[in-house]
């Protein structure tokens, strides 16, 4: 009898213990972009320092690119809210590939801050896709800017797209501000 017992106290602390070793993923029921609105401004004085240095090392090199990559006929306004989230993500996607592998060690020490900072926004917009619009099409206009930013990234010198993704950064929090203000941007 003594042994039943103890028996049940043992595999209801072990059930206890295996519950907790296996945490519980538990799935967002929203999704909130509201704080990419307004980003931190140590966020903001982080990409600002990387670009402005990334500016000085241009100055110094003899690097020629005429990429317009982030020249578009239209403004993303145009675009209906999940479209929105489809571009900042692919606009993240090749920034954070680019400073993922900076061609300059200066670089990479400056980097990290925005690095991670743009990575959590990708995150968080990847998840917003899948919750809100997980079998969205992008409409033709962006569908459209989408090959053509993949065929610049199969063409293009990892120096030319580097120089494009961080010279046209804030051009990217202008249109992660216009996907985070959802049906409110103008």
């Amino acid at each position: 009898m003594v042994c039943y017992g103890v028996t049940i106290i043992l595999v209801g602390t072990l059930g206890s213990l295996l519950v907790g070793a296996f945490p519980q993923v538990t799935p967002k029921k929203s999704c909130s972009l509201s704080k990419y609105q307004f980003p931190a401004p140590l966020e903001l004085k982080a990409v600002w320092r990387m670009k402005e240095q990334f500016e000085d090392i241009m100055l110094l090199t003899n690097r020629k690119c005429n990429t317009r990559l982030f020249h578009r006929k239209w403004d993303i306004a145009e675009l209906s809210v999940p479209d929105r989230i489809t571009l900042v993500e692919a606009e993240l996607d090749l920034t954070i590939t680019v400073l993922t592998n900076p061609t300059t060690q200066r670089l990479a020490e400056t980097c990290q801050q925005p690095l991670a900072f743009l990575t959590q926004v990708q995150e968080d917009l990847r998840d917003c896709l899948a919750l809100e619009a997980p079998s969205h099409q992008p409409s033709g206009k962006l569908r459209h800017w989408l090959q053509k930013l993949e065929t610049a990234k199969k063409k293009e010198t990892a120096g030319c797209l580097e120089a494009s993704a961080i010279l046209h950064i804030f051009q990217v929090l202008n249109d992660l501000r216009c996907a985070a203000q959802r049906e409110d941007c103008t």
